[in-house]
């Protein structure tokens, strides 16, 4: 993997002073959430770089071996966390760490950064995020779960103690099961993190009430960026 991976990215406006982090799930690209940005209802005068990386291609052991973008392996297509590829899943945090670090260096500093995540995408920003050394802006985590409990658990740092987490799935999902996501919030909650949960009457997907959320959630999280 290299250092930085191949991104696409939106600004809603020139000179962001705060970015979205977003990571796609499994067999899908940077591409998948981008047409989400216009739907978010984000303020006018938001300054916001939404960066959106390309995970890498690599044998997906669930799907025979065949090659796709994926964070890490994944065994079992019933949503198991059992012989978690813990490997890969150290590897996307670090990839993830290497695009906070190009944020950081193109002037927008941790505390206005969030990362996000669908499905897979969305297990690895949980650990990413929570495992950071320096305090972020928020995490999204939608339709996922926590890949590997353990090595989250031993990871975790004060930096993130207190940063705001909007978890949200479908109540139909039948890909990552509620179960799933219930457990990642309970697991969480039981740590002494906050999240503000949502669920939605969809499969595993997302919504447009799920995506207005999100927007309001957003532009919090950046109005509060603003008066730090």
């Amino acid at each position: 993997m290299s250092d930085v991976l191949p991104t696409l990215e939106v600004e809603t406006a020139a000179e962001a002073d705060f970015s979205v982090i977003w990571l796609h799930g499994l067999g899908a690209d940077g591409s998948d959430f981008e047409p989400v940005v216009p739907e978010l209802g984000l303020p006018g005068n938001a300054k916001i770089r939404f960066v959106f990386p390309h995970a890498p291609v690599i044998p997906v052991t669930c799907n025979g071996g065949y090659l796709m973008r994926a964070w890490y392996d994944i065994k079992y297509l019933d949503g198991s966390t059992r012989d978690v590829d813990e490997a890969g899943v150290r590897a996307s945090c670090e990839a993830v760490r290497a695009l906070i670090a190009r944020e950081n260096a193109r002037g927008v500093p941790t505390h206005r950064i969030v990362l996000a995540g669908f499905s897979q995408g969305g297990a690895i920003a949980y650990t990413a995020a929570l495992s950071h050394p320096e305090t972020l802006a928020g995490v999204i985590a939608l339709s996922t779960y926590l890949p590997a409990r353990q090595l989250l658990l031993d990871s975790l740092t004060e930096a993130n103690r207190s940063t705001p987490i909007f978890a949200a799935h479908g109540t139909q999902d039948d890909v990552v099961g509620l179960r799933l996501g219930e457990a990642a919030r309970d697991t969480l909650q039981a740590e002494g993190y906050a999240v503000e949960w949502r669920t939605y009457p969809m499969p595993h997907s997302v919504c447009l009430d799920e995506i207005r959320a999100i927007g309001a959630w957003l532009t919090t999280r950046w109005q509060t960026a603003q008066r730090a």
